[in-house]
C-alpha cells in the first residue's frame, strides 16, 4: 500500500523562503559577518545587508531595521538578461551563479531591482547570497539564520505545511519588497 501511495503522490519539491522579522532585528551586523566567514566574501562587500528605515514625525519618530539579501526571485530578471546561462534556477527555488560561465558583463546587476549583487575581484565574477547553498545540500541552515541574535531570520521550506515558515506566514500579515515588479521573491517579511 506504501508503495502505491508513493506512486501516485510524487515528492512535494522544496521551495526555500525567508521569513524576516524587521521588528526583531537590532542592527547588530552579526548576519552580514557569519555570511561573510562562512562565504569568503572579500572586504568591503556583502551578500546580505541591513536597511535603515525611518518613519514618523519629530517628536514621535521610529527606526526599523530591514535584513536584505538576494530575493532568490521565481521569475528573476538577472536570470533572463544573463547572455552566457551563468546565472541560473535550480528545481529548488535557488538563483546560482556559475562562476566559470560569468562574463562580468554585469547585465544581471542592473536587471535585478534589489540591489542583490557585486562584483568579486577574486572571483572575477559578478557575486550574491546563495542562501548558504552548500550548508542547505549538506541539511544545515543558511549561516545568517544560525548568528541572528534577535531571532529576525528565518528560513525553510515554503512547500512544508509544517515548517516554521509556512506557519508564521500561515498566521501572520506579511509583504514583499517590489512585488509588483513581478519577481515573485523568496523573502516574506513580517509587518510590525
Amino acid at each position: 500500500m506504501a508503495n502505491s501511495l508513493s506512486q501516485t503522490n510524487p515528492p512535494r519539491q522544496k521551495r526555500w523562503v525567508f521569513v524576516m522579522e524587521p521588528d526583531r532585528c537590532i542592527d547588530c551586523e552579526a548576519c552580514m559577518v557569519s555570511c561573510s566567514v562562512e562565504n569568503q566574501v572579500p572586504l568591503g562587500n556583502h551578500r546580505n545587508w541591513i536597511n535603515h528605515k525611518e518613519s514618523g514625525t519629530f517628536p514621535n519618530l521610529g527606526l526599523t531595521f530591514m535584513p536584505e539579501n538576494c530575493q532568490h526571485c521565481d521569475n528573476p530578471p538577472c536570470e533572463r538578461v544573463c547572455p552566457t546561462g551563468a546565472t541560473y534556477r535550480r528545481d529548488d527555488g535557488l538563483v546560482l551563479i556559475d562562476y566559470d560561465k560569468c562574463i562580468g558583463c554585469k547585465y544581471c546587476m542592473m536587471a535585478c531591482p534589489y540591489d542583490a549583487r557585486y562584483v568579486n575581484e577574486e572571483k572575477q565574477a559578478v557575486d550574491k547570497c546563495t542562501f548558504c547553498v552548500h550548508r542547505l545540500d549538506a541539511g544545515l541552515p543558511p549561516a545568517c539564520v544560525e548568528t541572528c541574535v534577535g531571532g529576525a531570520r528565518h528560513f525553510g521550506d515554503i512547500n512544508d505545511p509544517t515548517s516554521e515558515v509556512s506557519k508564521m506566514l500561515a498566521t501572520h500579515d506579511y509583504y514583499q519588497l517590489y512585488e509588483e515588479a513581478g519577481t515573485g521573491p523568496a523573502i516574506y517579511y513580517i509587518r510590525g
